[in-house]
């Protein structure tokens, strides 16, 4: 789909400052509708909206980004307005439903939407989640723990599992250790 097509609707947009580099907020007249590193392939240019230094959407976004970096706000509740197929958007709202310190297989995710066949499709919509970290698709992992992609970079996805309490082995995803989040969720 063609960049300018994506982002018509968008009506604000705010860089952000993260540990792992800075994100694009961008927001549309019915909430957040994406969040991208500005390096990633995927993170859209030539968005017209406005580029703001203080918006209520887009200013919820970046508190919220560094009360996860902190521990203590792991679960993105603000509005979205998500464009996607109703496939797609049935997975990234699977998303919300994974706490932080916890990770699932696409193939867990295939089955949580009743398309226990559909893992690969599940693997596209994973990958096509315009709302990075927030919508955690950096928690779904392969068969086995295997490490997969992540459209902001496999070093930030390996630096979000580690964060949430994860340790990465051989290129395996290993049990969560206690968090900052589980100490400020319990």
């Amino acid at each position: 789909m063609n960049a300018t097509r994506r982002t018509a609707h968008l009506v604000a947009q705010m860089h952000i400052s993260t540990p792992l580099g800075t994100m694009l907020a961008a927001r549309s007249a019915s909430g957040l509708a994406g969040l991208w590193f500005t390096d990633q392939a995927d993170c859209p240019d030539g968005i017209t909206a406005p580029l703001v230094s203080a918006d209520p959407i887009l200013d919820d976004c970046a508190a919220h980004l560094e009360a996860y970096w902190l521990g203590r706000q792991p679960v993105w509740r603000g509005p979205t307005d998500l464009h996607g197929t109703a496939f797609q958007r049935s997975i990234w709202q699977a998303l919300l439903r994974i706490p932080p310190g916890q990770s699932v297989s696409y193939g867990d995710l295939a089955k949580q939407v009743d398309r226990a066949n559909a893992h690969r499709a599940v693997g596209v919509a994973v990958g096509a989640n315009p709302i990075s970290v927030l919508i955690p698709c950096h928690r779904v992992i392969g068969a086995q723990g295997a490490l997969t992609g992540f459209s902001g970079g496999m070093h930030r996805k390996i630096a979000l599992l580690q964060h949430e309490g994860f340790q990465i082995q051989q290129g395996r995803v290993k049990a969560a250790q206690a968090t900052l989040f589980q100490a400020h969720c319990a």
